[in-house]
C-alpha cells in the first residue's frame, strides 16, 4: 500500500478532502522522522513503537579486496510492532 492509497481510504473514510489528510499524513511522517533523527523514540499504544537502537562497532570484510574493515558505531531507526498487532495479522493470514 502506497501513501497515497493511505490517503485515499481515510478520505474515503472520514469524508475529509484528500488535500488535508495527505497534509495530516505528511505532518505525521515528518514528525516522526525529526523526533528519531533527535534519538527520541515513538510509541504508539496498539499499533507500535518507533524506537532508534544503536548497533556497536564491528569488524567487517571486503572479500574482493580481501581487507577488513571498521563500521563505527551508529544508529538505526527501527519499527517493533505491539504484541496485540502482531497477533492479529497472524489471525488474519
Amino acid at each position: 500500500m502506497t501513501k497515497a492509497e493511505i490517503v485515499s481510504e481515510v478520505s474515503a473514510k472520514t469524508g475529509i478532502q484528500r488535500g488535508e489528510v495527505s497534509k495530516a499524513i505528511e505532518a505525521f511522517v515528518n514528525s516522526v522522522k525529526s523526533s528519531m533523527i533527535k534519538g527520541e523514540n515513538i510509541h504508539i499504544r496498539g499499533f507500535g513503537s518507533f524506537l532508534v537502537k544503536k548497533r556497536a562497532t564491528k569488524i567487517a570484510r571486503n572479500i574482493s579486496a580481501n581487507t577488513a574493515l571498521v563500521v563505527p558505531e551508529h544508529f538505526v531507526p527501527v519499527f517493533k510492532p505491539a504484541d496485540m498487532f502482531v497477533e492479529r495479522v497472524k489471525e488474519s493470514n
